[in-house]
């Protein structure tokens, strides 16, 4: 049933793996493709993923820095394998513990690991007990509750009232042990306040009495103070005796916790496993924080669910709170994420390109009014000084003063490099065809032009459309497809939260389903747009990088050619986590 199970450490050394019987095909390609696109990437808050007709179940061991996959066919519904996979993670870590131990971490490498006869059991257990669950026999009338029911059950009575009473009553109940717990949680920092402000005072001779409250009961006791050294260890004594006396009783209490200063000496002291209930609080506050800084709301509770996968079972170091250790996981999932999992060289590309002799074509997307035609004009300006020429396309055929926009920059562009220090070329031509042609047609117009001509970049300029827009997504589609750009970016707003994770779904929906190819053209990278404008609301790059995957290539930052910046990963992670 099973195709293949695998136990590997967070470092890439696979310690014992399993593979099905009749399973011929290597599961290194469905792995390698869980740890790209979940584990690197920080989407570990679901441990299910689907590769190809495979679906593959995960769970980390964050104590031993393990990890466990299971895979199956997908058209399988196996519902013991959450079960197994806990089972063998529980057999498989008490055996590595002993064997880490007993021989040590080189020669527990350099020796093959026995687990098979221990799977093996454990799986039949797993499949026989699946066997032997049966689906539920459906009750007839006459067994069921209802039929036992009168109308003389049904009519309301006053015992019903007494019971709501009563329960009224358990909640004063509850009320005055919390504010028993309260009061005691005071009086032991009473206590402490009165031991500091009279140990250090031993030296007086003077008897003096003093009535402090016994932890056992409303009664007030006399203590003597007379002998200074006497009284010192007295009141030594006593106060520990009530903080331990203290800590007694509130442990004893139903779901209570230490309070006061216990709770904060309890969350300083490390060798402390986490777990998902110590995490709660903070990762809720955290979600909110990220919220409030322009994170989309989905996209935030992933990010918490992931940390608390990634944390769960750890042990925490000494003098370290639960709060700043999820602080800092966070942090390190956000710079993860922000970081790319493939490198976007345009300069590179473009080189390559060159030595085919061809053009190397940029496709720009968007909706409307987020700066498509000024960051095209940005990027052509960095690209003539870095020494290329460029074409641009003008395929917004659809806006009024599309072209006329396009026009300009290109005017401007080249008094900034005249032709006579080109040898009497211009750096930037503008390819249009006026308004209401197909943009397809004209993009496939512009790249053969820029080849005959030997320009070194295409820059396409579409029509800005809403993602709800289904014939210029259509259009869209048509038009990638067709001439298959070299990169396809999308112009997104930095302002924007929760519609970001909307925008970018539904361009690579229409991408997908309008694309005549298996593997469809999406989108490769994003430029993040009026960056300058959001202080420290920068939710919206973790937003787009998390939903897509792919790297933000630009950044604007102002209104000139020069404003223009490559994200700095760390940079925005630290704004995001300022309070």
């Amino acid at each position: 049933m099973l195709d293949f199970f695998t136990i590997f450490s967070k470092g890439g050394i696979v310690l014992w793996c399993f593979q099905g019987a009749g399973v011929t095909e290597s599961f290194t390609g469905p792995v390698n493709a869980l740890i790209r696109s979940v584990i690197l990437q920080e989407r570990s808050g679901n441990n299910s993923f689907n590769h190809e007709a495979l679906s593959l179940k995960y769970k980390l061991d964050n104590e031993f820095e393990l990890i466990f996959v299971v895979g199956f066919q997908k058209i399988l519904t196996l519902t013991y394998v959450d079960k197994f996979i806990d089972d063998v993670q529980l057999h498989f870590r008490d055996r590595y513990k002993n064997e880490l131990e007993q021989k040590g971490a080189l020669k527990l490498l350099n020796n093959s690991f026995e687990f098979q006869d221990d799977f093996m059991m454990l799986l039949r257990e797993a499949e026989e007990s699946s066997k032997a669950r049966s689906p539920a026999h459906m009750r007839s009338f006459k067994e069921s509750e209802k039929s036992q029911k009168t109308v003389k059950s049904m009519i309301e009575t006053k015992g019903g009232d007494k019971g709501k009473e009563q329960g009224g009553k358990k909640n004063k109940n509850t009320k005055k042990e919390g504010e028993c717990t309260i009061f005691l949680s005071f009086h032991c920092c009473d206590i402490f306040s009165f031991y500091h402000s009279k140990s250090p005072k031993p030296q007086k001779p003077k008897e003096k009495q003093m009535r402090v409250w016994d932890m056992g009961g409303s009664s007030t006791k006399n203590l003597d103070y007379s002998d200074s050294r006497n009284g010192e260890h007295s009141l030594n004594d006593m106060f520990w005796r009530k903080c331990v006396q203290l800590c007694l009783f509130l442990s004893s209490k139903k779901g209570g916790a230490f309070g006061g200063m216990f709770g904060m000496l309890k969350g300083l002291v490390g060798s402390k496993s986490l777990s998902q209930d110590d995490m709660e609080p903070v990762l809720e506050k955290m979600r909110d924080h990220l919220i409030a800084k322009n994170v989309a709301a989905d996209i935030a509770s992933q990010l918490c669910d992931s940390v608390a996968k990634k944390l769960e079972g750890k042990v925490m170091g000494t003098f370290t709170t639960v709060a700043s250790t999820v602080k800092q996981a966070l942090q390190d999932s956000l710079v993860q994420i922000l970081q790319p999992k493939r490198r976007v060289d345009i300069l590179r590309d473009v080189m390559e390109a060159q030595s085919q002799r061809r053009p190397f074509v940029i496709t720009f997307c968007g909706v409307n009014g987020v700066g498509k035609s000024t960051n095209l004009a940005k990027i052509s300006y960095w690209l003539i000084e870095n020494g290329f020429t460029v074409l641009i396309a003008a395929c917004d055929t659809f806006r009024a003063g599309a072209v006329e926009q396009l026009r300009t920059h290109q005017r401007r562009l080249n008094s900034l490099h005249p032709p006579e220090q080109h040898g009497g070329r211009p750096v930037v031509q503008l390819y249009e065809k006026g308004y209401g042609k197909d943009a397809a047609g004209i993009a496939m117009e512009a790249i053969a032009y820029a080849r005959n001509q030997a320009f070194d970049v295409v820059l396409v300029d579409t029509a800005g459309r809403m993602q709800d827009n289904a014939p210029l997504m259509t259009a869209l589609a048509k038009l990638i497809a067709v001439n298959m750009p070299d990169l396809v970016l999308f112009v997104g707003e930095a302002l924007v939260g929760n519609e970001a994770v909307d925008q970018l779904v539904k361009f690579n929906q229409a991408l997908a389903d309008h694309s005549m190819s298996d593997k469809p053209r999406l989108i490769d990278g994003i430029v993040l747009t009026k960056f300058d404008t959001i202080d420290d609301k920068v939710g919206a790059a973790i937003s787009m990088t998390y939903i897509t995957g792919q790297p933000i290539v630009f950044v604007g930052t102002g209104q000139t050619y020069n404003d223009l910046r490559s994200l700095n990963a760390r940079a925005v992670v630290s704004a995001l986590m300022k309070a």
